[in-house]
């Protein structure tokens, strides 16, 4: 629920987590009240990818960067048609945006979107307290009427909990579309939209690739129905315990061994195909500034991470499945966390990050390569 009013930075606001404690401040964005589960994002930049990422869905992220909105808002960045995260929370925002591409300022953006927000708080505080206590759900209230805070605390409890909640239906294309190649086609895709980002197909496109971007809700017949070289389930928001429909696409994609490529959500789909558990973090991956290390070459990456959940895989030998052998690829190297997985046996492979990156780091971009070169392995 969100009024859009001007001079909103005058206007209190009150962060209300679902433990009790409460942070205040004054509103950024959108008059309101919105709420969602609170996490916490570590990237210095991006913020525009981050707003409009469709994982974000349902979630109030606080960035860890004390200055945010510096750069504006430009119409180049976003990596979908709106901004998806359910409130936002920063501490110092930009009083005026100085950037040569800039069309307005993030403050006028998230008002423009209804998107309501908080300033002013002590947000090193906020992540602090999310470390230690785990991501939880959270209400953001702004406005001149403001309740007691007996009241926002039970308004907040009542709201719905990531753990257990279907979404990739909600944000995923309604309608199929096709993203041509540049240069010479090479290949076909079909890419399953869990939450797709627009970089996404765009990297694939950079090799050769059309992509045909199908609905969440598309059948193993859909896919096949585009003649693809290659499978591809994408990022999304949600638990991946309640996405019992992709899994079984995913299963038949295996089943008739097209090379397939996961990534984040879809790594989740996939270890749920294998027959692996997933659980939520305390916490999660979230930022531009994740180090993971590739077990198959030993390399070390920076990562672009947005993920509460992973896949429970064993990271100390090879797994049997009905699909032949798997191991974990990759995993974090702050936590061990897996990060990737691939079948010894069958042309599929997964990772739990973005390797599209924007806005970067483009360590893990290989991975774009590492699909090409399995369709053409299967192709020759």
């Amino acid at each position: 629920m969100t009024t859009s009013t001007r001079g909103a930075a005058k206007v209190p606001a009150v962060l209300v987590l679902e433990d009790g404690r409460t942070f205040r401040g004054r509103a950024y964005g959108a008059v309101g009240v919105t709420f969602g589960e609170a996490v916490f994002s570590t990237g210095m930049t991006g913020y525009q990818e981050t707003l409009t990422d469709p994982s974000y869905h349902r979630q109030v992220v606080v960035m860890t960067a004390p200055h945010v909105g510096n750069t504006g808002v430009n119409d180049e960045d976003p990596e979908s048609k709106r901004i998806w995260v359910a409130g936002y929370v920063v501490r110092d925002p930009a009083r005026v945006p100085s950037n040569w591409r800039a069309k307005r300022s993030l403050d006028d953006e998230l008002r423009h979107q209804g998107v309501v927000g908080i300033s002013g708080i002590d947000t090193r505080a906020l992540t602090r307290h999310l470390r230690e206590r785990g991501a939880m759900r959270v209400g953001i209230f702004s406005g001149n009427a403001l309740p007691d805070e007996g009241t926002m605390l039970a308004e907040v409890r009542q709201a719905p909990e990531m753990k257990g909640a279907d979404l990739s239906a909600e944000v995923a294309t309604k309608e199929t579309y096709v993203v041509p190649a540049i240069g010479e086609k090479k290949f076909t895709v079909a890419a399953v939209d869990l939450g797709i980002k627009g970089m996404t197909p765009h990297r694939m496109a950079e090799r050769g690739i059309e992509v045909h971007v199908l609905p969440a809700t598309a059948t193993a017949e859909d896919v096949y129905a585009v003649n693809p070289d290659g499978v591809f389930f994408s990022n999304g928001p949600g638990d991946p315990a309640t996405a019992d429909h992709p899994v079984s696409v995913m299963q038949a994609v295996l089943e008739r061994g097209t090379p397939l490529f996961g990534i984040c959500f879809g790594n989740q789909i996939l270890g749920r195909a294998l027959g692996f558990g997933t659980y939520k973090l305390k916490y999660g991956h979230r930022g531009i500034n994740q180090p993971v290390q590739d077990r198959t070459t030993g390399k070390v990456e920076v990562t672009a991470h947005n993920h509460g959940f992973a896949v429970d895989a064993p990271t100390d030998k090879v797994s049997d499945t009905p699909y032949g052998r798997a191991e974990v690829s990759h995993v974090c190297l702050n936590d061990n966390v897996v990060e990737g997985l691939q079948l010894l046996d069958r042309p599929a492979f997964s990772v739990q990050y973005h390797p599209e990156a924007a806005a970067g780091p483009h360590d893990a971009a290989y991975l774009f390569d590492r699909f090409v070169s399995l369709m053409e392995g299967q192709r020759a």
